[in-house]
């Protein structure tokens, strides 16, 4: 059995299609079903009225044949026959209903129709039964021939009404299951086909595992919605692929991060228990402090990265006092052999998560602090479209081709090695989510001294 004729088997048994190339083919049965239907009805009735008008033509045309052929005022005897339709037969009244002439067919037959003086429909009497088989068209009209009134009748079997109940009958019979059969047939071919790449990928997609997200689903290569579809799965995958692989890394690079501080500890520990007589054992308490603050702050930003991979930085805003805000921030920091330089006009307000703000340009002055030789300084003024803090230093600067790079997570620099610090690169890109969370930007470029600057823009 063939795909629609299950489908149809499946729809009279009640079952609802489950399938979209199911759905589409019963739907467009139905529809094609309704419109051939009306359409055929349509053409009925106008051959039908089409068949009337010209039976009727064709008996008007005759009366007026038989009204000519009257000679003197008589008609011939038998009246001659038509010359449109060999079956029509006429007869001619007198006003009494007697009939004067008459066509071979009805010779000696008393009048089978008759018309009243002032009626338009010719009245059957029983004399018309047998005359023609089947049912008969009648046209009459009355007239003078000679100066005689008479009434002309004539009348014909509808064989053209016959002809054309015969042939929509069997189209209803024949051509409509066909053409659906058709009609059904090449959609359901059609709609597979055109559902083939959506199988696919749906098969492609079934096999992709969390586990390996570089396989990608097939492409068409058309441009319509399956060709978008496919477009848009595949690149909804690369960015999958590509969070998978930075969690990866970030998970990678944390372990890596974490595990310094602990290991620096352990050991410590592990040589002051070996030998604890002699262990120097203030010396190993301020080493496992500086290694508990190191870890507590990499902890601290680790969980900032947590807050901003799920998007709830910035969740509360309030007015913050920028030039209070920078002065805690460089009250607090340590950094006796710097100059930190302060330029921020008073009462300079900034709106946003005040903590958040603040991580911000702390990350952003101790990154300074880090690498400057002499000074850090940080200016701050108000721009039209809101507030631009920007923070210097005199160190050595980042190169052009790295100032993007510094913003990914975990990445430091070779300068970063050679200078002997211990940022765990996560300073920046904290700093610039922040800034991005709070609808502003984060860039670097140089000082005229060669050092970094940053620059922060954030709307009041």
């Amino acid at each position: 059995m063939t795909g629609p004729a299950r489908a149809w088997r499946r729809l009279a048994h009640g079952a609802r299609p489950r399938t979209v190339r199911t759905r589409v083919t019963v739907i467009a049965g139905l529809a094609l079903t309704a419109a051939v239907i009306i359409g055929l009805l349509v053409m009925y009735l106008l051959q039908v009225g089409q068949a009337k008008r010209t039976i009727a033509g064709q008996l008007r045309t005759y009366a007026v044949q038989i009204e000519q052929s009257a000679t003197g005022g008589a008609f011939p005897q038998p009246l001659p026959p038509s010359v449109l339709d060999a079956q029509a037969q006429s007869q001619v009244l007198a006003p009494d209903g007697t009939v004067i002439a008459s066509t071979r067919n009805l010779a000696g037959r008393p009048a089978v129709f008759t018309l009243a003086a002032d009626a338009t429909t010719p009245v059957r009497q029983k004399a018309a039964d047998g005359v023609l088989p089947g049912e008969l068209t009648v046209l009459g009209e009355h007239t003078k021939v000679g100066g005689r009134p008479v009434t002309v009748i004539t009348l014909t079997a509808t064989n053209q009404r016959d002809q054309v109940d015969e042939t929509f009958a069997r189209l209803l019979v024949i051509g409509v299951p066909g053409t659906l059969l058709v009609a059904c047939g090449t959609v359901w071919w059609v709609v597979g086909r055109a559902l083939r790449p959506v199988e696919q990928i749906r098969r492609t997609a079934t096999a992709i595992t969390a586990a390996e997200l570089s396989q990608r689903v097939p492409e068409p290569g058309t441009d319509d919605e399956i060709g978008h579809l496919a477009r848009t799965m595949n690149d909804m995958l690369a960015r999958l692929d590509d969070s998978a692989a930075r969690q990866r890394r970030f998970v990678a690079d944390a372990s890596h991060e974490l595990r310094s501080p602990l290991t620096a500890i352990r050991t410590a520990l592990e040589v002051g228990l070996a030998h604890p007589d002699r262990a120097p054992w203030p010396d190993i308490a301020s080493r496992a402090a500086r290694q508990t603050e190191r870890l507590e702050a990499l902890i601290s930003q680790l969980l900032a990265l947590a807050r901003a991979d799920a998007g709830k930085l910035a969740a509360r805003r309030q007015t913050a006092d920028l030039s209070t805000l920078l002065a805690e921030i460089r009250a607090t920091t340590t950094a006796p052999h710097l100059e930190i330089e302060l330029a921020v006009p008073a009462h300079t307000t900034v709106t946003g998560n005040p903590e958040d703000l603040s991580r911000l340009f702390r990350n952003l002055i101790d990154n300074a602090a880090r690498y400057a030789r002499t000074r850090v300084s940080v200016t701050a003024g108000v721009e039209p479209d809101g507030i631009r803090v920007e923070i210097g230093d005199d160190g050595p600067g980042i190169p052009v081709e790295e100032r993007e790079r510094v913003f990914d997570r975990f990445v430091r620099l070779d300068a970063d090695r050679g200078h002997g610090t211990r940022s765990a690169g996560l300073g920046l890109p904290i700093a610039r989510e922040i800034a991005t969370a709070h609808g502003g930007t984060l860039t670097l470029t140089e000082t005229e001294g060669g050092g970094t600057r940053a620059v922060v823009t954030l709307p009041r």
